[in-house]
């Protein structure tokens, strides 16, 4: 027997498209960043419509995970970051399906500011 429900319509292809996105974190009680650093620069993957939706999700996340998200730069979906020349290993496309898949927000590298660092914004 097979389902009719099934066979009636074909799945609408997804409008997901997946962002890379450059989180840049304050402090705030609670956050889990090393007792001396001074913010954070995250390296996230995330899912939505338009790179819009994704930064809106990506921050509130963040601000769920008691973070304090202070600036987003997006780097654009896979195929505008493969147009660009960007090298892009495996892991960090599985990552990017990963994200895709299960409609997702992925930190992908998370890396502590410190007194003294120089951070400049790409």
């Amino acid at each position: 027997m097979t389902d009719k429900k099934a066979d009636k319509k074909p799945k609408k292809p997804s409008r997901q498209q997946v962002y890379t996105l450059l989180v840049e974190i304050g402090r705030k009680d609670g956050d889990g960043l090393p007792k001396d650093s001074t913010g954070a620069a995250l390296m996230i993957y995330a899912s939505g419509i338009d790179e819009a939706e994704a930064v809106r999700e990506t921050v509130a996340i963040l601000k769920q995970a008691d973070t304090a998200p202070l600036d987003v730069s997006g780097y654009g979906t896979l195929d505008e970051r493969l147009a660009e020349g960007h090298d892009i290993p495996d892991e960090e496309r599985a990552l990017m399906q990963r994200a895709l898949d299960e409609n997702s927000v992925i930190v992908a590298q998370m890396t502590p500011f410190f007194e003294g660092d120089d951070a400049t914004k790409h």
